[in-house]
């Protein structure tokens, strides 16, 4: 088998005990020896890990999950540290050296930044470090969080061009229902289409425990961000790290999402997935046609409605009348531009702003079909 790039992201759910909160350090010590046999092996592997709120609240006696940003930052600081340090314990014993990668989404919504994120890890990829991933709970204000760490491991494994995306979890695969409590749920191997998911009516649910943050709804999410960057996703159980190593061979495990054939170039993943719009353009029949089926640029005179206040260079949805998004673009214009010259032609814009302007409001090579 030929070296990969392997991303492995396991849940709160794996990494503890449900019952007591604390650490599951024979699930660790499997996962640990699972990811250095494929060092071993040749592959370079990101692990991108839950846990620190959990193991804080374990740390400081408290016995639910935080509801509060204040609380649960400071119970990921003080789980952090615990967290970081049993796993290089366990990765030191067998001699494997391993770097902790703490980040937010703001550290991809710089095109510069987002670059340099990238050259960090393929540098310690390059070293034969195991990067350990995880948001930067500590600081990270609300609006600039990823949400769950299942989005997370997308993003970064999008952000490596990674090969794989495990998804480890407490079930074994994704199911038509959920399978504890519902007897009749059929067990889903192999997904070419996450859209049809929605036409089987699969209950995809909405949280797993009530210590983690995810569930299948944000994995499914997750397998769409990476299978459009061309990363083979992987939903499996996170207490048999061995099947990491059975889905590399062939074997039919878990469920696995198939990758795009034409997986969008790096830039495009960017702003699609890295970004965070900030206002929404409502277009003309004409111009979602022009830009959904054409492959065109968006004109000032095809938008309807702008909503939101926005600044040139900023990323917004573009939506058709219904308010569907169709893409997501970086804009040449702010939202009070965009006020006063939608509806009217390019040749209008000097005359209407006193100055001249772009011809497209979003140009293609900075627009993304969704």
């Amino acid at each position: 088998m030929k070296p990969q790039t392997i991303v492995v992201k396991i849940g709160t759910s794996s990494l503890t005990n449900p019952q007591t909160g604390y650490l599951a350090l024979s699930t660790i010590a499997a996962l640990v020896e699972a990811l250095c046999g494929l060092r071993r092996q040749g592959h370079d592997v990101v692990l991108v890990s839950s846990g620190a709120v959990g193991i804080g609240c374990a740390r400081l006696g408290i016995k639910e999950r935080p509801r509060t940003i204040a609380m649960k930052q400071a119970v990921a600081a003080v789980g952090q540290g615990r967290l970081m340090r049993v796993y290089d314990d366990f990765f030191t014993s067998l001699n494997q050296p391993i770097a902790q990668v703490l980040i937010t989404r703001s550290d991809l919504v710089q095109r510069s930044r987002y670059v340099n994120a990238y050259r960090t890890f393929r540098q310690l990829l390059k070293l034969g470090v195991v990067p350990i991933v995880n948001e930067n709970d500590t600081l990270a204000v609300e609006e600039l969080k990823f949400g769950d760490n299942d989005t997370l491991s997308a993003q970064v494994a999008s952000l490596v061009e990674a090969d794989w995306l495990f998804l480890l979890t407490d079930v074994d695969r994704l199911y038509s229902a959920d399978p504890r409590y519902d007897p009749t749920a059929q067990p889903i191997n192999l997904v070419d289409d996450i859209d049809k998911l929605t036409a089987l009516n699969v209950d995809v649910g909405d949280r797993g425990t009530s210590w983690g943050t995810g569930g299948m709804v944000t994995k499914i999410a997750a397998a769409r961000i990476a299978t459009v960057a061309g990363v083979r996703t992987v939903i499996t159980e996170g207490r048999s790290p061995q099947n990491i190593e059975k889905a590399l061979m062939g074997e039919p495990i878990g469920t696995q999402f198939a990758p795009e054939v034409e997986p969008q170039n790096a830039r495009k993943r960017w702003i699609a997935h890295g970004l965070l719009p900030a206002g929404k353009l409502y277009l003309d029949s004409g111009a979602v046609a022009a830009i959904r089926d054409a492959g065109k640029s968006l004109l000032a005179a095809g938008i309807k409605e702008v909503e939101g206040e926005f600044q040139s260079r900023d990323a917004v949805q573009i939506c058709d009348q219904h308010g569907n998004e169709i893409a997501r673009g970086i804009v040449n214009y702010n939202s009070t531009e965009l006020q006063q010259i939608r509806g009217h032609h390019s040749e209008a814009i000097p005359q209407i702003l006193g100055y001249e302007g772009e011809a497209t409001v979003v140009h293609r090579d900075n627009l993304v079909l969704v």
